[in-house]
Order: structure tokens, then C-alpha cells, then sequence
């Protein structure tokens, strides 16, 4: 019985070339020769074309085999290992008289670009690292143990064509822009040892794809963080783009929303985090409010509505039952934290069972300094002695600054 895991006809894979060995490595219209492990851990595998007749691109005339030359290349890791490619390439010569191509050399740019260091795989894993693995360039060349230089030279090349394709505007129906700090130095330009502008606007493609995952890509990044810098982008789109967007993401920023006068079939829609930010954050000036009109002085250890702080930035399904059980302690008679958390996120009745809704304590009509003295001596207990000096007078005006009323936050419906 054949040994399944031996290579075709039980000869060594340096002379016959081993379908399974190509299929493992994948380098499309090359042969695998050889495979080894140098001392310092990297992979070398050695590749080649197989021979056959090749044609002069010039006077297509059958060309004279010259020989091959070694080219080596660094191929993206394979199983946390360097790769490099050894990759055997063939070499001709013309005899054709009046052929201006006296002789070449074999080229296959799927495998590599003529002149680089690195595989078209390498570049393509380098540029899919930095953009969702989030990978440093210095942190690629140390996976591919290679310079820094060598690594940004191909990356940088390879996103100009990127960024020159107009393909990569195509089927965009959901659009969304965010502002971007770049950095916090000279804005001078690079040229003069600056950092080029500081406020950048950015584009992204929110569009479902067949799966129903968003996309998340980078569209573009502009300079600039106003109305002008996004309503030029626009325009400089053509007619096709604009009349496929259908959604526009943007955040609070009516310099956004003027801009979107362009697109006259979008319809603008607020991003999901500042829905979130701004719910969040009406719910908690309404906990600190109440917290001072119940017992007239900021969150402290002990304080119920201090426990429950973290809880109501959470989910309803991350809750646990003992997490549920404060926040229905918590609740019991904080009627307006109740209702604000209700409109900032429908559907938390579910929490501890059916929505209460109390009415608030009579301390929010009676004034935060009663309340304040009340909870904390006893409504018939004395004041205490006015301090006299300058220096009474500015703890006094820090007190009364400390429980001034606040004007309570809006949430609309």
C-alpha cells in the first residue's frame, strides 16, 4: 500500500517537482524545487518556472535559453516563520536579426514587481496588517525581519494605487464622516520640519455587504474640519457616487449637516456612538442632580445612586442578578433618574421587571440648601455659626457655588 504522505512516484521533491508542495506554498506559475530551514529559524524555499519554449515579446520569435539567475525574495510568514524565496529565474536571448530586444529575463507579476525585494503576498499581507490589525510598519519589518525602509517603500506604493483606482468609490450607499486629530504640534508644513495640517476630516463606507457586516473602509482623509473641507469632497465626487448614497452618518456638528446639501437623495441620520454618547450623558447629569437633592453633596462610598453609576453605562443583557437587584434598590424612589434612563434607552423596563415611575422627592421643589441641611443635621437642628474673616466668606461662596441649581438637561423624545 502507497504511502499517503510521501511525494509523487517516492522521489525527493528537488527532482520532481510535488503538486502537494505547490499547492502549500501557492505561488501562482512557479514550481517548487526545494524546501529548507536556515540556522536563524527562516524558511527558504526554493521556486522556479518550468522549462518550455518562450517567445521574444518583441518579434515573437522562439528565444535562446540563457540560463536562470537567483532572485530572493522576502514572502509573508507562514506559521509565524520568516519566509524567503529563492526564486530561479530564466533568462533568454534573442537571435532574430533587426530585433531591438537583444535579451530578457522572466517576469510574473503576481508573484513580485520587477525590481522589489518583496512578494506581491508580502505587500498585501503588510498593508491588511496596518489597516485591521492596527500593526506599526516597524512592527511588520520585525515580523518579516526586514528593514524599515524596505517595508514603508513597498506599503507606500502599493496605497498610492490604491488610492488612485476609482473603483474604490464604487457602491457606497451608506456614508459616514468623523473629524480627526492628527496630531498635537507645528502645523507647519513637512517640507519645513512641521506636521502638515492638524484637523483632518475622514470618510468611511458604513455599507452592509452580502453577509450584513458593515465594511468600515476608509474612503478618504481630507484636511481640514469644516463645512467646506466635507462640501468640497462631495463635489469632487461624480454624479453616479452621489446619487448612491442613500444614508449619511454624521456626528452633532452642523458644519456636517450643511455640508450634505449635496447630496440631495441622503438622507442624515446621527451615528450610533454619539446616540449613545449623548443618552449616556443625560443620564448622568440627572443621577448627579438627584444626588444632591437627596442628600446635598456629591457621590460618596455607600451612596446608592454612587453604586450604580458604572451599572448604567452597561447593557441590559451584561447585567448580572445582583447588579439588577442595586439598580432596582437604587430606583425605587429616583422617579426622574427613572424616566431619563427610559428615553435615553427604550426598552429597559426589562431590568427589574415593570417601569416604575415615583415622584421625585419634595427637596427638588424646596431648594438644594434646605435639602442639603435637612439630610445632613436634621431640619430643626441650628445653623452652624457664620465663619468671620475673608476667609469664611470664600468657603461660604465655594458651599453656595457647589449647590447652585443646575439647569437640567434636555432629552428629547
Amino acid at each position: 500500500m502507497p504511502d499517503a504522505t510521501r511525494c509523487a512516484a517516492a522521489r525527493p521533491c528537488s527532482a520532481v517537482y510535488c503538486d502537494r508542495c505547490d499547492l502549500l506554498v501557492g505561488l501562482d506559475g512557479l514550481r517548487v524545487a526545494g524546501v529548507e530551514r536556515r540556522g536563524d529559524g527562516v524558511l527558504v524555499i526554493d521556486a522556479e518556472s518550468p522549462p518550455g519554449p518562450v517567445g521574444c515579446p518583441e518579434c515573437g520569435v522562439v528565444a535562446e535559453s540563457a540560463g536562470r539567475k537567483v532572485l530572493v525574495l522576502t514572502d509573508a510568514p507562514m506559521g509565524g516563520t520568516p519566509v524567503r524565496v529563492r526564486w530561479r529565474k530564466r533568462r533568454w536571448r534573442c537571435r532574430q536579426d533587426g530585433c531591438g530586444v537583444r535579451s530578457f529575463t522572466e517576469q510574473n507579476p503576481a508573484v513580485a514587481a520587477a525590481n522589489k525585494a518583496l512578494t506581491a503576498r508580502a505587500v498585501a499581507w503588510a498593508v491588511a496588517q496596518m489597516r485591521r490589525e492596527n500593526a506599526s510598519v516597524r512592527g511588520v519589518a520585525r515580523q518579516l525581519r526586514v528593514a524599515w525602509r524596505t517595508v514603508w517603500t513597498h506599503v507606500e506604493a502599493e496605497l498610492q494605487r490604491r488610492e488612485q483606482d476609482p473603483g474604490r468609490f464604487d457602491g457606497v450607499e451608506v456614508l459616514g464622516v468623523d473629524e480627526h486629530l492628527w496630531h498635537h504640534v507645528s502645523t507647519k508644513p513637512v517640507a519645513d520640519g512641521g506636521r502638515g495640517p492638524k484637523e483632518l476630516t475622514g470618510m468611511v463606507d458604513l455599507t452592509r455587504d452580502a453577509t450584513g457586516r458593515v465594511r468600515a473602509r476608509l474612503l478618504d482623509l481630507v484636511p481640514g474640519r469644516s463645512s467646506k473641507a466635507y462640501a468640497d469632497w462631495i463635489k469632487e465626487r461624480d454624479e453616479q457616487f452621489r446619487a448612491g448614497v442613500k444614508i449619511a452618518a454624521l456626528d452633532p456638528f452642523a458644519g456636517y449637516k450643511k455640508a450634505l446639501d449635496e447630496l440631495d437623495d441622503a438622507t442624515a441620520v446621527l451615528d450610533a456612538f454619539h446616540v449613545v454618547k449623548l443618552g449616556t450623558a443625560a443620564v448622568d447629569d440627572v443621577r448627579r442632580r438627584v444626588q444632591q437633592d437627596t442628600l446635598g453633596h456629591r457621590g460618596r462610598k455607600g451612596d446608592p445612586l454612587y453604586g450604580i453609576r458604572n451599572i448604567l453605562r452597561a447593557g441590559r443583557e451584561r447585567l448580572t442578578d445582583r447588579q439588577r437587584s442595586r439598580l432596582d434598590a437604587a430606583f425605587t424612589v429616583k422617579g426622574a433618574l427613572w424616566i431619563t434612563l427610559a428615553r435615553a434607552r427604550p426598552g429597559l423596563s426589562g431590568f427589574g421587571g415593570e417601569l416604575r415611575i415615583r415622584r421625585t422627592l419634595s427637596c427638588r421643589r424646596r431648594g438644594r440648601r434646605a435639602c442639603a441641611r435637612s439630610a445632613a443635621r436634621g431640619a430643626d437642628r441650628p445653623d452652624p455659626p457664620a465663619r468671620a474673616g475673608a476667609r469664611g466668606r470664600r468657603r461660604r461662596g465655594a458651599a453656595a457655588q457647589r449647590l447652585r441649581p443646575r439647569p437640567r438637561p434636555r432629552v428629547h423624545r
